[in-house]
C-alpha cells in the first residue's frame, strides 16, 4: 500500500490515480517514491507520470525498488513486526516508511501521542544489514533495548529487540 500524498489515503501500490481522491500520481525516477510536484522530497529526484516512469530506460529497476520500498511481493525481505499488545500497536515493517504521529503509513497509531514527534523513524531494509531503525532527529528520542539512538544512523533490528519511540516501547520480531 502506498499512502496518496494529497489525502494521505492508503491505496494500491500500482495505482496510476488516488481511488479516495482522484489525483493523478507522480513517482520519483531516482527512488520510485510517489510524491506532490516537480522534485522527490526524499532525494531530489525528478517526479513523473506512472506511464512515463513504465516507458523511461530505468523503469524494471525503479519498479523492483518501488515494490521493495512499498513493501511489495518481495519474498526476500523478512517480516518484521513490532508491537505493544497493552497500546493495541502491531506495524508491519515497509522499507523506508516513516513512523511518525503525522507522516507515515503507522500515523493511525501515534496520531495523539504529543511525545511522538510528526517524522519520528524510518526502517530501512538492506541485505547486508537487515532491518534497522533509523531517529529522524525526534524531539523525546529513540532507543533500542533501553540505549539512546544517535540521529540519521541506522540501527540494526532482531528478534526480542525492544524500540522505544519517545514513550512508545514495542517488542521487534523478525521472521
Amino acid at each position: 500500500m502506498i499512502i496518496c500524498p494529497t489525502c494521505k489515503e492508503e491505496i494500491d501500490n500500482d495505482s496510476r490515480f488516488c481511488d479516495q481522491c482522484g489525483q493523478a500520481l507522480v513517482y520519483c525516477v531516482s527512488c520510485g517514491r510517489v510524491g506532490k510536484g516537480r522534485r522527490c522530497t526524499h532525494c531530489g529526484g525528478l517526479m513523473v507520470s506512472a506511464d512515463e516512469l513504465e516507458h523511461s530506460t530505468t523503469a524494471r529497476s525503479i519498479s523492483m525498488q518501488k515494490m521493495v520500498t512499498t513493501g511489495g511481493a518481495s519474498q526476500n525481505i523478512p517480516v518484521l513486526t513490532m508491537y505493544n499488545g497493552n497500546l493495541n500497536i502491531r506495524i508491519i515493517g515497509q522499507n523506508g516508511a516513516i513512523i511518525g504521529r503525522k507522516q507515515g503509513p503507522y500515523c493511525q497509531y501515534f496520531a495523539d501521542n504529543l511525545y511522538v514527534s510528526s517524522v519520528h523513524a524510518q526502517l530501512v531494509y538492506t541485505k547486508d544489514s537487515g532491518w534497522c531503525i533509523i531517529d529522524k532527529h525526534s524531539s523525546n528520542g529513540t532507543k533500542l533495548n533501553d540505549r539512546a539512538m544517535q540521529p540519521d544512523i541506522p540501527m540494526s533490528l532482531k528478534s526480542g529487540d525492544i524500540v522505544t519511540l519517545a514513550n512508545v516501547s514495542m517488542q521487534v520480531n523478525v521472521e
